[in-house]
């Protein structure tokens, strides 16, 4: 905040007010709030390196040494789907979910990764696409950053997804949603920009997690779930463009989303909580976990007016990424 001359603060103060304190939303922007916040932006691309090369694909069949048919395994969304920022094959996102499938299951794995690298969610539909090619079992998606980055309309970008959800269930396919990840965390975005990232990330996720529970699939929020490891070592943790994650990034967070992975397969182990602290409705459940990174909201009822909220051990508390069932799972109310 050191970083802000006097000139930023007036027009923070003025975009605040056009934008209304009453509510605490950004309700609109003025044409110079709007031209503070798009020369903001087109700074931040200066800065964030624009993709040289495709990630490494890591399409193929994953244990294959275990015996029955393969699980078709489709990830779609962006450049955090692809994997962007990391150079071997085994450490991009899909190959990460379909080895621990493999391992979990003691089954093959077949995998097919069709996000692309700078995907909006207006995108998806031709990946939907290309995934009902393959008859797929299983799709894992990652969205929503550059919807905001692009300020896309939020509307449009959840219809997008929902539609995309839809269309995969309707194919007999398990669907799980990362919901849109807290840009307010990466440090070349700077304010006010920043804090508008921040709240326009959490407002996409939001509805993601309404939209995608309603069209059948599950959601884990991804929220700022790396934000405090990244800015601890953020050379371990951030790819050389200090925007994407490295390769222990990415395997971290694979690692919060596998539970919920194996729980679409039906491979559930978790103990459920008591109803009243895990089982809200349906918006309640989507800004828990909002709130809450690393939670997962599933429909109990077939009208989806009701979710279920499941928090999994991660980070410092014991847990197998990839090997046997992680331990007891609390609700979020007991551990948010």
């Amino acid at each position: 905040m050191n970083d802000l001359n006097a000139a930023d603060w007036r027009r923070i103060k003025q975009a605040g007010r056009v934008a209304g304190q009453v509510t605490g939303a950004l309700a609109g922007v003025t044409a110079l709030s709007a031209g503070l916040l798009m020369r903001q932006a087109a700074d931040a691309r200066r800065i964030i390196p624009m993709a040289e090369a495709p990630p490494p694909r890591g399409d193929g069949v994953y244990g294959a040494k275990f015996p029955g048919q393969p699980i078709t395994l489709v990830v779609l969304g962006d450049s955090s789907a692809a994997g962007y920022g990391v150079h071997r094959p085994r450490e991009t996102p899909g190959a990460l979910f379909a080895t621990g499938i493999s391992r979990r299951l003691r089954r093959p794995v077949r995998l097919h990764r069709l996000a692309v690298v700078g995907s909006i969610s207006s995108g998806l539909p031709w990946q939907v696409d290309a995934a009902l090619e393959y008859a797929p079992d299983l799709a894992i998606i990652l969205i929503g950053g550059n919807d905001v980055t692009h300020v896309s309309a939020r509307a449009a970008a959840v219809r997008h997804l929902a539609d995309a959800v839809t269309r995969l269930r309707e194919a007999d396919c398990k669907v799980v949603v990362g919901t849109c990840p807290d840009l307010g965390a990466i440090q070349p975005i700077k304010p006010p920009l920043r804090w508008l990232a921040r709240r326009w990330s959490r407002q996409l996720a939001a509805a993601q997690t309404v939209a995608v529970v309603r069209a059948g699939g599950r959601t884990v929020s991804i929220g700022n779930l790396l934000g405090p490891m990244f800015e601890a070592d953020p050379v371990r943790m951030y790819s050389s463009d200090r925007f994407h994650p490295s390769a222990e990034g990415y395997a971290r967070a694979a690692a919060v989303m596998m539970p919920t992975v194996m729980a679409a397969l039906g491979e559930d182990h978790r103990p459920v909580a008591p109803a009243a602290e895990d089982v809200l409705t349906l918006p309640e459940a989507a800004s828990e976990a909002v709130r809450a990174p690393g939670t997962e909201v599933s429909p109990v009822t077939t009208g989806h007016r009701w979710a279920r909220l499941r928090r999994h051990p991660w980070f410092g508390e014991s847990r197998h990424w990839f090997g046997k069932p992680a331990g007891a799972t609390s609700a979020v109310r007991a551990v948010g």
